[in-house]
């Protein structure tokens, strides 16, 4: 799923493209696209008409703010894409809604999984909050701060920590902790952090704080400069991300470790596969308890320092049963990355983007 830089880098792009522009119709041929309203047909009624006065995000969503005090939210999920393309532009089977604008162009949401959702929602005439359903609840009344705003500040960042007693990994995936973060950049922050994910964050100390702080941060503004990680379906309408090219622990199961050599090995954290360095992100004895079934996944063979198998080059003499299953694990993940890029390419191609 998109994260907060590649839907920031949506955000953006789309903000360029139509802004000002008025919205006339909206097609359709999947209605659970639709997460306000019984039908395509209805969402198009209140669309109609509505001039696109700004475009930002929150947390996950992409959010088109319309005239007349309303917010169109738009939930990539798995494998949305946005692209704006002249009406007459060729589509494909995995377009399954399209807007209409006065100046001849169309907003198409693509959605390969057709798990994407997308509404139409009042915003609050005082506080500006986005309300849903028949008691008008906030949309994000649940979701914690924005971990790139000027307001989280460090010490807020441990005043929000300091009360948790979870592990980092799926602490930092709560949305209720924080927003916006996902399993590719909890893992990079984790790394650059020098943090294990299994451990607790009660049990960190100042530094550690300040430093865990620092690469979330770090990690999500550089996403979004380099428009994020297209290693799956994602796509923005400008084109790709570069981010992948960057990450240093993400699907690199068996890679050395850019630090210290070691090969990065793959757990299970919650459902989530998770990627990690076990030498430069130790897990301390006080937070080994009930981690040995987690851990034992996977685990690499001891030896005392990298034999020929493991320094660079083409050699495979001496790999063990492990090692091999870990290389032919990347091979199935490059074959992925390719054929990713390819969809991404084909999709932009069938609706016009190439």
């Amino acid at each position: 799923m998109p994260e907060l830089p590649e839907v920031e880098t949506v955000a953006r792009d789309l903000r360029r493209l139509v802004v000002g522009a008025t919205i006339t119709g909206a097609t359709g041929d999947w209605p659970r696209t639709v997460a306000s309203h019984a039908s395509i047909a209805a969402l198009a009624d209140g669309l109609a008409g509505r001039r696109i006065e700004a475009v930002g995000r929150r947390a996950k969503l992409v959010v088109v703010d319309l005239a007349g005090g309303v917010a169109l939210t738009i939930h990539l999920k798995m494998t949305g894409q946005l692209f704006v393309v002249p009406a007459g532009a060729p589509s494909d089977r995995h377009v399954h809604l399209s807007l209409t604008l006065d100046d001849g162009r169309e907003l198409r949401f693509r959605d390969i999984r057709k798990f994407g959702r997308v509404g139409l929602w009042p915003r609050d005439p005082r506080s500006g909050a986005i309300l849903v359903g028949q008691g008008g609840a906030e949309l994000f009344a649940g979701h914690g701060p924005e971990p790139l705003d000027a307001a989280f500040t460090l010490r807020a960042f441990r005043a929000r920590l300091r009360v948790r007693r979870s592990r980092l990994k799926p602490l930092l995936l709560d949305q209720a902790f924080v927003a916006g973060i996902g399993n590719i950049y909890a893992d990079e922050a984790l790394w650059r952090a020098r943090l294990h994910p299994l451990r607790r964050a009660g049990s960190l100390h100042p530094p550690d704080e300040a430093r865990l702080y620092r690469e979330v941060r770090a990690v999500l503004a550089e996403a979004i400069e380099r428009r994020g990680s297209s290693i799956d379906d994602y796509t923005a309408p400008d084109g790709d991300g570069a981010m992948q090219e960057r990450l240093v622990v993400y699907q690199r199961v068996g890679a050395p470790c850019l630090r210290c050599g070691r090969p990065i090995r793959r757990i299970v954290v919650g459902q989530r596969a998770t990627h990690f360095c076990s030498w430069c992100q130790r897990l301390p004895a006080t937070d080994r308890a009930g981690a040995a079934a987690i851990l034992a996944t996977g685990r690499p063979p001891r030896g005392r320092g990298r034999r020929w198998v493991e320094l660079p080059g083409e050699g495979v003499l001496g790999r063990t049963p492990a090692e091999s299953a870990r290389a032919e694990a990347q091979v199935r993940t490059d074959r992925t990355r390719r054929a990713a890029a390819t969809r991404r390419a084909a999709a932009r191609a069938a609706v016009g983007g190439a």
